[in-house]
C-alpha cells in the first residue's frame, strides 16, 4: 500500500525541512572541500596537475630500481617480479626521504602483480606518485592471495598525490570467466582484485588516471578519509562482473567529480560506513547506476549518512540512482540522501529504492530523509520510480521536487506511472510519471 501526504501544511513543512536540510548539506560539502587545515587542498590540486617535480622535489624513478618494461607477462615471472621490486623500492626511498618527494613511473608498459604502497611516510607533504604508464595486472590469480590484497594497494599513509596520465590495465577477462553469475558477491573466491585500494590513507588526492577492465573494483576505498577524486576515466565491458568503478566503505569525507565511469557494475556503490561522500559531475553509462547498497549484509553495520550526488549524467545504465538494502543483520540507517540536478537518458530504472534487494524479505535498515530534485530525461521502463520499502522499516520523508521523466521504451501505449510501497512520501514542483497515489 502506498502512503503519501498531500496536504498543504505537509508540504510546507516539507520546503522547510528541505532548506534546511540543503543548508546542512552545502555545509557538509564545504568540510569535503577544506576538513583539513594541515592538508592543503589548493597545493594538493596543482601539485597534481603539475606534469613535472618543481625543484624542490627528489625523484625516485623506478627505473633506477630495476623496473622493465615489456607488453607481455614472462613465463619465467622474470619481469613481474623485478617490476615488484623496484616499485615498492622506489616507494620506499620516497616514503622514507625526509623532504617532498615523488615517485616517477615513466612511459612505457610495465606488468606485475600485487603490489603495496604501505606508509606512514616522513614527508612533510604529501607524497606524490606519478604514473605515465601503462601498468597491467599479472593474469595469473594465483600471485592474489585472496580478500584485502587487491593489485595496488594504498596503506596507512597521510597525505598523498597520485597523478598522470597513465593507465591501470587489470587484464579482467583473464578473470572474469572464474566468476559464478549465480553466486553472491561476497561468497569465498568470488569477489576478484580490485585494480586501486585505499586502506586507511587520509588526505589524499587522485586526478588524471585511466582504469580499464579490472578484474573487481576499479577502485576501492575503505577505512580512509578525506579523499578527492577528479578527471579519472574507468572501463570496462557491460558485461564484465562486479567490475564497481568506484566503491566505497567506511570512510568519510570522499568526494567524486568530473570523471567518466563505464562498467559492469555500480559506476559508483556507497556501502556501510560511508559519511560525507559527494559525487559530482560524473557521467555514467553503461552500468548499474550510483547505488546506495547494498545495505545490510554485515554485522553491526555503521550508518551511511550525508551522500550528494549532483549533477551527474546517466546513460543506458540499468539503474539511474538506486538504495538498496537485505534483510538485514542489525538495523543500521541509511539518512540525509540527495540526488539532486541528474539527467537520465533511456536508464531501464531512472530511480530506486529496495528493501527485499537479494534475500526478498523486510530489510530492518532504515532509511530516512531522502531527496529527489531536478531529475529529468528518459526511462525505458513503464515504472519509473519505484520504491519498494520494507513494512517493517518503512521509508520516511522522501521528497520529490520536479520530476520529469519521459517514457523511451518499445512498447506502444504504455501507462508511465510510479509505485511507492510502504513509503511515506511528499511532493512539490512538477511531476512525471504522476506521484503515487494515496
Amino acid at each position: 500500500m502506498a502512503i503519501t501526504r498531500s496536504s498543504r501544511a505537509y508540504t510546507n513543512n516539507a520546503k522547510i525541512v528541505l532548506v534546511l536540510f540543503l543548508v546542512l548539506a552545502a555545509i557538509c560539502e564545504a568540510n569535503v572541500v577544506d576538513d583539513d587545515d594541515e592538508f592543503d587542498v589548493s597545493e594538493a590540486m596543482e601539485r597534481a596537475k603539475a606534469d613535472k617535480a618543481d625543484p624542490s622535489e627528489k625523484i625516485f624513478n623506478v627505473m633506477k630500481y630495476g623496473a622493465m618494461t615489456g607488453g607481455h607477462e614472462d613465463p619465467t615471472g622474470e619481469i613481474t617480479d623485478s617490476n615488484h621490486a623496484a616499485f615498492v623500492q622506489a616507494f620506499l626511498a620516497a616514503c622514507h626521504h625526509t623532504g617532498k618527494a615523488r615517485v616517477v613511473i615513466p612511459t612505457g608498459t610495465y606488468v606485475l602483480g600485487p603490489v603495496t604502497f604501505q606508509g606512514p611516510c616522513n614527508n612533510p607533504e604529501p607524497l606524490v606518485v606519478q604514473i605515465q604508464g601503462t601498468l597491467k595486472a599479472a593474469t595469473d590469480l594465483s600471485l592474489f592471495p585472496g580478500e584485502g590484497q587487491e593489485w595496488f594497494n594504498f596503506e596507512d599513509i597521510n597525505g598523498l598525490i597520485i597523478t598522470g596520465t597513465g593507465v591501470f590495465d587489470g587484464q579482467g577477462a583473464s578473470a572474469w570467466k572464474y566468476r559464478d553469475p549465480k553466486t553472491d558477491n561476497d561468497a569465498p573466491g568470488q569477489r576478484m582484485p580490485a585494480s586501486i585500494q585505499f586502506v586507511n590513507v587520509t588526505n589524499a588526492v587522485m586526478r588524471g588516471i585511466t582504469s580499464i577492465n579490472s578484474k573487481g573494483f576499479h577502485i576501492f576505498i575503505t577505512q580512509s578519509q578525506n579523499i578527492r577524486l577528479y578527471h579519472l576515466r574507468i572501463t570496462a565491458p557491460e558485461n564484465s562482473p562486479n567490475t564497481d568503478g568506484i566503491h566505497i566503505s567506511q570512510s568519510n569525507l570522499i568526494k567524486v567529480a568530473k570523471s567518466v565511469i563505464a562498467t559492469g557494475d555500480d559506476c559508483v556503490g556507497i556501502i556501510r560506513g560511508a559519511s560525507n561522500v559527494s559525487i559530482k559531475k560524473v557521467t555514467c553509462g553503461p552500468g548499474h547506476g550510483i547505488s546506495i547498497g547494498s545495505l545490510g549484509k554485515f554485522e553491526n553495520e555503521t550508518d551511511v549518512r550525508g551522500i550528494i550526488v549532483r549533477n551527474c549524467t546517466l546513460i543506458g545504465t540499468k539503474n539511474g540512482v538506486r538504495i538498496k538494502t537485505t534483510e538485514g543483520k542489525n538495523p543500521a540507517h541509511a539518512s540525509g540522501l540527495i540526488f539532486q540536478d541528474i539527467m537520465m537518458k533511456d536508464v531501464k530504472h531512472p530511480i530506486v529504492i529496495n528493501q527485499l534487494y537479494e534475500t526478498k524479505k523486510d530489510s530492518i535498515v532504515k532509511i530516512s530523509d531522502v531527496h529527489f530534485t531536478n531529475i529529468w530525461g528518459t526511462s525505458v521502463s513503464k515504472v519509473a520510480v519505484d520504491l519498494q520499502c520494507s513494512k517493517r522499516s518503512p521509508c520516511e520523508n522522501v521528497q520529490f521536487k520536479d520530476i520529469n521523466l519521459q517514457y523511451s521504451g518499445v512498447e506502444s501505449q504504455v501507462p508511465f506511472s510510479s509505485s511507492c510501497v510502504n513509503a511515506k512520501v511528499g511532493y512539490t514542483g512538477s511531476q512525471f510519471p504522476p506521484a503515487c497515489n494515496n
